[in-house]
Parts: structure tokens; sequence; C-alpha cells
């Protein structure tokens, strides 16, 4: 399932946009080195690298973003296993974009992608926790602040989720 977006003329600069899945041996080089260089290198969240057992469990989904044809951005979802009020989470994580593309509104078609897809899949309600600085931009694509903030990776966090259905 690849998702495009092709701004419209009131936007500054018309890109052409894309996420889909990560499923070649390209693919998932262009994912996690994407996340490497934010959040390892820019943000410092992780040492090393942020890879985890998620990456290599068969029900996560690893999706890129392009900005023109050019890896930009990821995000990685999956299902959470037990259940929240009776409703099947997923869980999203590890989105970001590379610097020289955050002007090119790629983060929304990706946060779609993966609330999209995850609702898609039978999910009723994703979970994320999210960057103080990002909050707005979730509000913004219909996600509602859950609780206080929190640390998670050693650094605040809100948690916020939305319905898949």
């Amino acid at each position: 399932m690849a998702v495009v977006h092709s701004p419209s003329s009131s936007e500054a600069a018309a890109v052409a946009l894309e996420c889909r899945g990560a499923h070649t041996p390209e693919d998932l080089s262009q994912h996690y080195g994407i996340r490497e260089a934010v959040f390892v290198i820019e943000q410092g969240i992780f040492e090393g690298s942020d890879r985890d057992a998620v990456d290599t469990s068969p029900d996560s989904h690893l999706v890129v973003g392009y900005v023109d044809g050019v890896p930009a951005g990821t995000v990685r979802f999956y299902p959470v296993h037990g259940e929240e009020r009776g409703e099947t989470l997923w869980k999203g994580d590890r989105l970001a974009v590379l610097s020289e593309h955050r002007h090119a509104g790629l983060g929304g078609p990706l946060v779609r992608y993966a609330v999209g897809t995850a609702g898609a899949l039978g999910g009723d309600r994703m979970i994320a926790y999210i960057q103080p600085d990002n909050v707005v931009f979730f509000k913004r694509l219909g996600w509602t602040p859950v609780g206080e903030p929190m640390p998670y990776v050693g650094i605040p966090h809100q948690k916020m989720s939305i319905p898949l259905r």
C-alpha cells in the first residue's frame, strides 16, 4: 500500500510525497538510516542504534516516506498485545523526517499512513508517545493527549491516542 500526496497549488513548494512499506533490503536500509540520522546522531536519544526487537517482529510495519522520490522520513507501527477498554490497540513510534526535508510536509502523510493502515488491519485505537514540541502537530491530525507528560526513552513525552475507525 502506497499513499501519494501531491500538494495543492496553494502550498508553497510543490513536492510529491509518497509513503510505502519498507520490505526490500534497500527500503530497510533507508528506513534505518533515517532513524539513525534523526534519533542517534541529531537528537542523541539513543546511543549507537535505536533498533530493538520490535523491528524484527512480523507484526511490525516499517515505512519510508519520500519527498520527490528521495527517502526523507520514517514511521513504525505495530499491534500492542492486550486490549485497553476492550479495544485492539496499535502503537506508532519512530516518526522521523530528515532535517533538510522538514519543510516539505511529509510528517502528516506518514502519520496518516500509519493510522489508516492500522485501522484497515482491524485496529480500534493507536497510541504514541510524542515529544512536547510535536503535540500541537498531532492534535491537528486528530490525536488527543492522554494524561500528563512522562519520561520516555529518558526525555519528556506526551502519550496521545487516536481512534482508528
